[in-house]
C-alpha cells in the first residue's frame, strides 16, 4: 500500500524509525502502570478511609475518562500545529507531578476531585499523540505497532491492580501509610515517563508556533464532516460502552450466580491476557485485510458475548464468553485506530486520533449509566442485550457508510 506518502518514502522511514515502538513502548508501560496503581484498587479505599460516601467515591472514579472527553480532542489539534514532543513533555510532567499530590489531601477526599482530573489529563495527552506519531512513522505497518503498543500498556494496566492490592494489604514505608506508600510507587514509576519523554527526538518538522480557535474549529469539522470517520467513532463509542458496561456490571452479575471474587478476578484476568497477546498479531492483519471487515466482526463479536452473558451458568461458560470478548475488543480497537489514519488528512492526524479516544471516553463514561438504569428497571438480561442492539446497529451504519464511501484504506 502507498498511501499518502508513497511507498520507498514509507519503507525509508520506517527502517530509519525502527527502534521507536519499544522506545514509545516504554514510555506506555510505565505511564500506565503509574496513573493505574493510583486508582485501581487504592483510590475508592482511599477515598472511603477519608470519609467519602459511594456519591462522591463515584464521582472522583469518574473524573479520569472525563479528562479524556473534554482533553483528547483540543490535545490531538495542537499536536498537529505545535509537535508532538512538546505534548508529550506536558504529559510526562503530568504523570510525575500528580501522584504526590494524592499525598497532600490531608483529612479531605473532595480534594481528590481536581486532582484525578488533573492525573487523567496525562493519559488523555499521551495516547492520542502516540497514535499519531506511529501512524506517521509506520505508515506500511501501523496496525502491528500500535498493536505491541496497545499491548505494553495493557502489561502495566495488568500488573498495577496486582501490586497495588498487595501494597495496601502489607507495606508501609518510612512512616508513610500503605495508602502514601502505593503513591510512592506511582511517583517512582512516573519518573522514567518524563526522562524518555525528555530525550525524545521530534523530527517531524513542526516548528514552534501557536494554535488557535480556529484551528479547533476547522479540524472538528474536516472530523465530522467526513462520514467515514464519524461512523468509526460510533464503533469505538460502542464497543466502550459495552465494556464499560462490562467491567462495571459483569462483576455484580457473577456474585449474584454464586462465584467468589478470586474466580471473577480470573475471568477478567483472562480478558486483560486475550487483549494484550492478540492486538499486534490483529493489527498485523488490519494492515494486510480489509480494515472495515474487520472492525464489523470486531463490534458484532463484541455485541454477541454481551447478549451470552446472561446465559452463562458455570467458569467455563464465562471464561468462554471473557476469551470472545477480549478477543472481538482487540479485533475492532486496532482496525478502527488504522482506518481512522487511513481516511483522514494527514496534517489532521492528531486531531482525529483525538477525536477517536474522546469519543470512546463518552462510550466508556454512558456505558455503566445507561446500563445500569437498564438493569435497576429490567434487569441484567436486558442490560447486557442493549450493549448487543447498540452494537448490531452501529455495525450496520458503519458497514453502509464505509462501503458507501470507497475502497478501504483509500481517502477517496
Amino acid at each position: 500500500m502507498k498511501g499518502r506518502d508513497g511507498e520507498s518514502t514509507g519503507s525509508q522511514g520506517e527502517s530509519k524509525n525502527k527502534n521507536l515502538i519499544y522506545y514509545l513502548s516504554l514510555i506506555g508501560f510505565f505511564a500506565i502502570f503509574s496513573t493505574t496503581i493510583s486508582k485501581n484498587p487504592v483510590l475508592p479505599l482511599y477515598a472511603k478511609d477519608l470519609g467519602a460516601d459511594a456519591l462522591l467515591i463515584g464521582l472522583i472514579s469518574a473524573l479520569s475518562p472525563f479528562a479524556g472527553v473534554v482533553f483528547s480532542f483540543p490535545i490531538g489539534v495542537a499536536s498537529d500545529r505545535l509537535g508532538r514532543k512538546r505534548l508529550l513533555t506536558l504529559s510526562g510532567l503530568i504523570f510525575v507531578a500528580a501522584p504526590p499530590l494524592y499525598l497532600l489531601v490531608g483529612g479531605n477526599p473532595w480534594l481528590l476531585i481536581p486532582i484525578r482530573f488533573f492525573h487523567g489529563t496525562a493519559t488523555a495527552i499521551l495516547g492520542p499523540v502516540a497514535s499519531a506519531i506511529l501512524a506517521e512513522k509506520y505508515s506500511k505497518t501501523k496496525g502491528e505497532k500500535i498493536g505491541l503498543y496497545s499491548s505494553s500498556t495493557l502489561v502495566g494496566r495488568t500488573i498495577a491492580p496486582l501490586v497495588g492490592g498487595m501494597v495496601i494489604a502489607q507495606y508501609t514505608f518510612a512512616g508513610f501509610t500503605n495508602y502514601q506508600t502505593v503513591y510512592l510507587i506511582a511517583t517512582v514509576a512516573a519518573v522514567p515517563v518524563f526522562l524518555l519523554i525528555l530525550f525524545y527526538r521530534d523530527d517531524d518538522g513542526r516548528t514552534a508556533g501557536s494554535v488557535s480557535f480556529s484551528d479547533y474549529r476547522n479540524s472538528f469539522v474536516a472530523f465530522f464532516s467526513e462520514p467515514r470517520l464519524t461512523a468509526t467513532a460510533l464503533v469505538d463509542l460502542s464497543t466502550y460502552f459495552a465494556y464499560g458496561a462490562l467491567e462495571t456490571y459483569l462483576p455484580l452479575f457473577l456474585q449474584s450466580k454464586g462465584f467468589t471474587a478470586a474466580e471473577t478476578g480470573i475471568i477478567f484476568s483472562v480478558q486483560i491476557f486475550t487483549i494484550a497477546a492478540t492486538k499486534p498479531l490483529l493489527g498485523r492483519a488490519a494492515d494486510r485485510v480489509d480494515k472495515r471487515k474487520q472492525i464489523a466482526l470486531g463490534l458484532f463479536a463484541l455485541g454477541i458475548a454481551m447478549a451470552a452473558i446472561p446465559y452463562g451458568s458455570d467458569m467455563a461458560s464465562f471464561l468462554l464468553i471473557s476469551v470472545v470478548a477480549g478477543l472481538a475488543i482487540s479485533t475492532s480497537t486496532i482496525a478502527t485506530t488504522t482506518y481512522t489514519a487511513d481516511v483522514c488528512r494527514q496534517k489532521e492526524l492528531g486531531a482525529s486520533m483525538g477525536a477517536l479516544s474522546s469519543i470512546m471516553d463518552v462510550g466508556q463514561t454512558a456505558g455503566p449509566l445507561l446500563t445500569g438504569a437498564i438493569i435497576t428497571s429490567y434487569g441484567y438480561g436486558a442490560g447486557f442485550t442493549a450493549s448487543m442492539a447498540l452494537a448490531a446497529l452501529i455495525t450496520a451504519v458503519f458497514l453502509y457508510v464505509s462501503y458507501r464511501r470507497g475502497k478501504a484504506g483509500h481517502p477517496v
